[in-house]
């Protein structure tokens, strides 16, 4: 994973599931294996991404090119800083966490798998959309015969 920091080269480590958020930080073990704590107000995005080799993790263009496909909330994250990124956050509310946001990117195929955004990096959030499942629509029922209708003159 990278933890994309304001001010601050990125760092790149491991997060230990589930103790890595704490309430004030994330903690983080680096390949070196020097373990860091990095405050909330520090950390911009922490990406969860597929490996450590070649592609950057931060695009500039982080919006959806059309209307996503899958299902949650399409939100948009205003940073601190201004920064904005698009992503699908979850539409079950007990997933919601209290320190902050997870949320898939847009392109499916880059580095990031999932993102958790911290509360204390956001000026912002807004719900763009809600995607769902649609509705089952109840069966049609098969045209009755004319023959069988009343007349009425």
């Amino acid at each position: 994973m990278f933890v994309i920091r304001f001010d601050r080269e990125p760092v790149e480590g491991f997060l230990q599931a589930p103790g890595g958020f704490t309430a004030t930080a994330v903690e983080l073990l680096t390949p070196a294996g020097s373990l860091f704590q990095l405050p909330y107000e520090d950390v911009k995005a922490v990406c969860f991404i597929r490996d450590f080799e070649g592609r950057d993790t931060w695009r500039e263009h982080r919006t959806f090119a059309s209307r996503p496909k899958t299902a949650g909330l399409w939100v948009r994250l205003v940073f601190r800083d201004g920064d904005t990124a698009e992503g699908i956050a979850a539409g079950n509310l007990l997933l919601i966490e209290p320190n902050g946001i997870y949320m898939i990117p847009p392109d499916p195929t880059f580095q990031n798998q999932r993102i958790f955004v911290p509360r204390a990096a956001l000026r912002e959030v807004q719900v763009l959309g809600v995607i769902g499942n649609r509705p089952r629509r109840p069966a049609r029922r098969p045209a009755e015969d004319e023959s069988s209708q009343l007349t009425m003159f």
